[in-house]
């Protein structure tokens, strides 16, 4: 909140601030669940059918060997497979983690300030008088847990497409309050 903080101006004030829905970070997490259990899929997979794998890639190792022996005598190769799924995975977790501290989504009582960024800076504010048109994008998931995209177009602006928020109809409601005042 520190950008839109910095960049009030005289007599401007807050009329809404818009978060992340918990469905972000739920999708954040599950790359990280999906990318430990593709890993250890794969693995697994490789252990149990060691017998149809091309030569080049069987192991030897007793049939009552313990899972931890079975696991070493894995190729590398597959190892190395199963590791980058894995950071795959927690790359993509880190990366919306990420865009979720560094946006900042906002409605002042004169424009809507929409910044991104942690290096670079993208930001997209556009006047509440040269709203032309909001749209709400709710898919069916975002209907029933109450999250989902706005596309704001301006007059002679473009649009500016906000990522999925919290309660879009608040937002939406808090753009027409402040073209009112």
């Amino acid at each position: 909140m520190d950008y839109i903080r910095q960049s009030l101006g005289d007599d401007e004030e807050l009329v809404y601030v818009a978060q992340f829905h918990w469905m972000y970070n739920a999708s954040a997490i599950f790359n990280i669940v999906f990318g430990v259990g593709l890993a250890a899929g794969i693995i697994w997979g490789v252990i149990y059918a060691e017998p149809m794998l091309p030569s080049f890639l069987r192991f030897d190792v007793p049939p009552d060997a313990s899972l931890i022996d079975k696991i070493r005598a894995v190729h590398p190769t597959i190892k190395i497979l199963a590791f980058l799924v894995l950071l795959m995975g927690l790359f993509r977790y880190a990366h919306m983690m990420v865009v979720r501290a560094t946006t900042e989504i906002a409605i002042t009582n004169k424009r809507l300030v929409y910044k991104r960024g942690l290096v670079a800076r993208y930001v997209g504010e556009m006047n509440i008088d040269r709203i032309e048109g909001i749209n709400v994008l709710q898919g069916f998931w975002g209907r029933i847990f109450n999250f989902g995209r706005l596309m704001v177009r301006g007059m002679g602006v473009g649009e500016v497409i906000l990522p999925p928020i919290a309660d879009p109809i608040k937002f939406r409601r808090a753009i027409e309050k402040a073209r009112t005042v």
